[in-house]
């Protein structure tokens, strides 16, 4: 799991569209990457939209969004055009990036453990380097956070 300070781990993954994305390609730009459990659940897309209704500011801070979850390229489509999402999401089915970034684990739910996705958002520089990391964060404070510290550096 990377910390703030370190080399973010490459990836690559196919976005909504099938293309291959590498965090690399975003050299010499902020990425604001966060990983959510599923297209189209409640605190997924509350966390989505936050990071959507804010883009300008994103924008602002030179910074891209990117969004990390199992779901198949087609899901994120849908979800996409139904919540008019402007950045891409990345598909990780297999979890590789997901387990790198530190953001799969046990969780529990109304008292039940499971394996799966654990909320989380990062903020790499244009070099690479991990400038902030959020691991377990609500949806709100998620979005909160990120928009702060992304105004500081910017």
């Amino acid at each position: 799991m990377p910390s703030a300070g370190e080399i973010a781990p490459d990836f690559e993954l196919k976005n909504q569209h099938g293309e291959a994305v590498r965090l690399s390609d975003y050299r010499g730009k902020k990425v604001l990457l966060f990983a959510y459990p599923k297209a189209g659940t409640s605190g997924c897309t509350a966390q989505a939209c936050g990071f959507r209704d804010n883009f300008a500011q994103i924008q602002t801070a030179d910074a891209v969004v990117l969004g990390l979850s199992p779901d198949e390229p087609a899901a994120l489509a849908r979800w996409i055009q139904a919540e008019k999402l402007g950045y891409d999401l990345l598909s990780d089915p297999d979890h590789e990036a997901l387990e790198a970034w530190g953001a799969w684990g046990e969780r529990s739910m109304y008292g039940r453990k499971y394996v799966g996705v654990i909320r989380s958002h990062w903020i790499i520089g244009e070099d690479g380097t991990v400038l902030d990391a959020q691991v377990k964060i609500s949806p709100k404070k998620s979005i909160e956070k990120a928009l702060k510290f992304l105004a500081r550096v910017s």
